[in-house]
C-alpha cells in the first residue's frame, strides 16, 4: 500500500511539472552566417597573354613562361594567344604533333606553377564570315584543332574572330554559319566559341548579338572588350591605322555582356589619378555587374607609355578601386 501510494505521488508530480512547462520550445541560436565582404570585387581577374606580346615577340621573353610570370604577378587564370606560339609549332612537320607537344609543355607549366588555363585567343588561322564556303570551310577546320587543345588543357573557351563580308547581312549569315558548325563541334568537348568585338562588324555590338540571337547555342557567346570597337580605321586597314568610326563602347558592352562568356579589361594610358584615359572603368565595371556576370574579367594591358608589367599592375589596381566604389 505504500508502495502503491508513493508512486501515485510521483506521478501527480511528473503531470504537474509537465503542465507547467511550455509547450514550444525556446528558439535555438543560430551561428550567424558569413556575408560576403563588401571589400572584394564580384569577380576574379585573369591576365590575357597579349598585355606581353610585346617582349615575347621581341624575344625578350618565352611564352611558355606565361604561367610562370602571371602566377609571379599574383593572378589565379590565364588567356593564350595562339599567335605567340607560332614559331613553336612551325618547328614540326605534322601539325598533329605540334599541337599535341604544345598543349603537353603548356599543361607542365600551369601545372608546376598551380594557375587556371581559361581561354585561348585564336588568330590568323582563316577567316570565318566569307561567302567562300571552301574559305571557311577551312578556317573552321583549322579552329577544330584550337578546340581539341582548349579540351586538353582545360580552357573553358576558345575566342575567334569573325572577319569577312563588308555587308552586314552577309556576315550575319556566314557567322552564323560558321559558328554553328563550331558550336556543335565544341558543345561534346565542353569548350565555348565566343567571339570578341575586335574590328569591323565584329565590333558593331548590335549586329554581334544579333547573330548570337541566331545561333542560340549555348555554348557560343560573347567576349566583350572594353576597347575594340573601332568599326573603321584610315584606308579601310584591319589594324594599326587612325580610328575614324567608333562605336560607343559602353552601350555595346551593354549589348554583348547578355551573352558573355568572360570580359576582357583593355586599357591603354593613365592619368595621375590612375584612371585610364579613354574608359570609365567604374561604368564599365557597373555595366559588367548588372548583367551579372562573376566570372573572370581578364587583364589586356595594350598601352606604349608603360611597360607591360606596369601596365597590367595598373590595370589590376584601377580594376579593384572601381570595384570598390560599386560596393560603397
Amino acid at each position: 500500500m505504500k508502495l502503491y501510494t508513493t508512486l501515485l505521488f510521483l506521478c501527480a508530480i511528473s503531470l504537474y511539472s509537465c503542465k507547467d512547462q511550455p509547450t514550444t520550445s525556446e528558439p535555438v541560436a543560430e551561428e550567424p552566417s558569413e556575408t560576403p565582404d563588401a571589400s572584394e570585387p564580384f569577380f576574379k581577374i585573369s591576365l590575357a597573354q597579349w598585355s606581353l606580346n610585346e617582349p615575347i615577340r621581341n624575344g625578350e621573353m618565352d611564352p611558355f613562361t606565361f604561367a610562370a610570370k602571371a602566377k609571379e604577378l599574383g593572378f589565379e587564370g590565364i588567356e593564350y594567344v595562339s599567335q605567340l606560339y607560332t614559331p613553336f609549332l612551325a618547328t614540326f612537320e605534322d601539325k598533329e604533333v605540334a599541337m599535341d607537344s604544345l598543349v603537353a609543355k603548356l599543361n607542365r607549366e600551369t601545372a608546376t606553377h598551380n594557375i587556371e588555363d581559361l581561354i585561348i585567343m585564336i588568330d590568323a588561322e582563316g577567316e570565318l564570315a566569307f561567302n567562300d564556303r571552301n574559305q571557311t570551310r577551312d578556317a573552321i577546320n583549322n579552329h577544330k584543332r584550337w578546340i581539341d587543345a582548349a579540351e586538353a588543357l582545360g580552357c573553358h573557351s576558345i575566342r575567334i574572330n569573325l572577319f569577312g563580308e563588308e555587308d552586314p547581312e552577309a556576315w550575319k549569315r556566314n557567322s552564323v554559319r560558321s559558328l554553328k558548325a563550331l558550336g556543335a563541334y565544341a558543345a561534346p568537348k565542353g569548350v565555348n566559341v565566343i567571339v570578341e568585338n575586335h574590328g569591323g562588324l565584329s565590333s558593331n555590338a548590335s549586329v554581334l548579338a544579333e547573330v548570337m540571337t541566331e545561333v542560340n547555342m549555348d555554348n557560343v557567346g560573347t567576349l566583350p572588350d572594353f576597347g575594340n570597337f573601332c568599326l573603321q580605321r584610315e584606308g579601310g586597314a584591319r589594324w594599326g591605322a587612325p580610328c575614324i568610326e567608333e562605336y560607343d563602347k559602353y552601350k555595346g558592352v551593354e549589348e554583348l555582356m547578355p551573352h558573355a562568356k568572360a570580359v576582357s579589361a583593355k586599357s591603354y594610358a593613365f592619368n595621375d589619378a590612375g584612371e585610364e584615359t579613354t574608359i570609365d572603368y567604374t561604368r564599365m565595371l557597373q555595366l559588367v555587374k548588372e548583367a551579372g556576370y562573376t566570372g573572370f574579367i581578364g587583364i589586356e594591358y595594350e598601352g606604349s607609355e608603360l611597360d607591360p608589367v606596369t601596365g597590367i599592375n595598373k590595370t589590376r589596381e584601377l580594376l579593384l578601386s572601381a570595384a570598390a566604389q560599386l560596393n560603397e
